[in-house]
């Protein structure tokens, strides 16, 4: 760990004071903050790095506390698909990218991925004879916004091993399809390479942590990523059912360390499907479909209270994915059964008895508060009985329940300050703010997002950012990130100030 004294910030305080912060100096001794003083009190000690903030804000090290690291990882190295309305509009975005694969000599054995369409608000069916018509020989595989599904060609299917079929693959159907993307052969970037660009442009925007979910279980696969140097970003690295046995035998407990700054994460259960797939299991019917109009329960309660109970016997906390009002009840129900710790993740719409329920609990709220920017039409469209129930934020932080702010990278870009844009204004720019009562200041949606790390004071750990605005008077998504700071050493810089 790196020694380092920034002189002459201004720490954010998580509750207003009158006046300006005055100028502090913060030393960080052995990765953790050792001294808070005034500006100018603190002189260098020999060796020590110098890193004049010149009046800069002070906050903890911010979190993203539910990424698909590797799937985001590729984004920029995909086809985008968002702002498509149509699968004719999709088709219109690939033939030309195939075009242009082949006019490149590209070998036709090689994968075009594609990313970001949203099949919620359709009106036709996405077809694989479609897809193949514009497509040919070439494997080609588009992935929903929300992940929770995947349109493939018949040669991707082929290629993978899997039936032909007619139509897109839902969720249980497309989970396992998803984790077997590194089997195609794709761009010319490696994996590292493109987790390492994905990593500086975290550090650029004040991530010093995340929690991985990617859904090949992240648990074996950042070891490797230490060895290979990509260093300097925290990791909680998650698993899945499949893996569960697995970390049993290994007597590993959730906070274990695995290699380097990466420790264990949760057990990641998804217990419902998504809105965007309109399979999110409800209390009411929503859903166009005979078979499931209330969506889908992915897991039984009776399946669920044994797999929070045996996480619960090991130390292993759990993560409980659970979107519609069903989901997050019966979630609540097994862990109060079992005693199990962690979060529900995204609770998205829910009863309003449950956020009491929840808070009892001390279960954290783990919200991508993005998402509701895309995901406002289509609750407005299908839930519109039940929209002032969805993204309850306000309602959640007032009754205890602890945010935890993420982004679900690549649903929502890996950036802070628009899960933090979206929590305190519930709009994007130009736009009424969505159900603005349920808003949050913005102290609490950056205080939110720093893994329950309050001011800078002496004795937290040694993560830091510096901010050219202040953050409680900028708007959060024009907010510009000076300096980030790991362990008390820096990961990127905007500015030279240091000596």
């Amino acid at each position: 760990m790196a020694d380092l004294l920034i002189t002459r910030a201004r720490i954010v305080e998580q509750h207003s004071s009158p006046g300006a912060p005055g100028p502090t100096d913060v030393r960080v001794a052995d990765g953790v903050v050792t001294e808070v003083a005034p500006g100018g009190a603190l002189a260098p000690s020999p060796g020590e790095r110098v890193l004049e903030a010149d009046g800069r804000w002070l906050i903890p090290g911010l979190w993203d506390q539910h990424v698909h690291m590797t799937t985001w990882a590729a984004f920029a190295d995909r086809l985008d698909l968002s702002g498509t309305t149509s699968p004719a509009e999709v088709l219109r975005r690939v033939a030309p990218a195939i075009g242009a694969l082949g006019a490149a000599g590209v070998e036709p054995d090689r994968v075009l991925i594609g990313m970001g369409y949203r099949a919620s608000l359709w009106v036709e069916p996405a077809s694989v004879a479609a897809l193949d018509e514009v497509t040919g020989p070439r494997p080609v595989i588009l992935i929903s916004g929300d992940a929770h599904n995947g349109w493939m060609n018949t040669a991707a299917l082929r290629a993978l091993g899997l039936p032909d079929r007619t139509g897109v693959l839902d969720e249980n159907d497309w989970f396992p399809v998803i984790t077997r993307l590194a089997e195609l052969p794709e761009g010319a970037r490696t994996e590292h390479d493109q987790v390492r660009r994905a990593m500086s442009g975290a550090a650029a925007r004040g991530i010093v942590g995340i929690t991985d979910f990617e859904f090949a279980s992240s648990h074996r696969i950042w070891p490797s990523r230490i060895a290979a140097g990509l260093n300097g970003l925290r990791v909680r690295a998650g698993f899945y059912e499949e893996a569960l046995d697995e970390v049993l035998r290994s007597g590993m407990r959730t906070g274990d360390t695995l290699a380097g700054l990466v420790t264990l994460g949760p057990l990641k259960i998804i217990s419902d499907g998504s809105l965007g797939t309109l399979t999110a299991h409800c209390c009411e019917p929503y859903a166009p479909s005979p078979d499931f109009p209330r969506g889908k329960q992915n897991v039984s309660p009776a399946r669920l209270e044994h797999l929070l109970a045996t996480a619960n016997a090991a130390g292993l906390e759990v993560a409980l994915h659970a979107i519609g009002d069903r989901a997050v009840s019966d979630a609540l129900s097994a862990f109060a059964a079992t005693g199990a710790t962690g979060s529900i993740e995204h609770a998205q719409l829910m009863r309003r008895a449950d956020i009491g329920r929840m808070a009892t609990l001390g279960l954290r709220a783990s919200v991508q508060p993005a998402h509701l920017l895309d995901d406002r039409d289509v609750t407005d469209r299908v839930w519109a009985d039940r929209a002032d129930r969805a993204f309850m934020l306000r309602s959640l932080t007032a009754a205890g329940v602890p945010l935890a702010l993420g982004s679900d990278a690549p649903v929502s870009p890996l950036d802070p300050w628009l899960a933090i844009d979206a929590a305190v204004w519930r709009a994007e720019d130009g736009e009424k703010p969505w159900f603005p009562e349920e808003r949050i200041t913005p102290a609490q949606a950056l205080f939110a997002s720093t893994d329950g790390a309050g001011p800078v004071r002496s004795g937290a750990l040694g993560d830091l950012v510096l901010l050219d605005d202040d953050p409680l008077r900028t708007r959060p998504r024009h907010v510009r990130v000076g300096a980030t700071i790991v362990g008390g050493a820096p990961v990127f810089a905007a500015f030279d100030s240091s000596r």
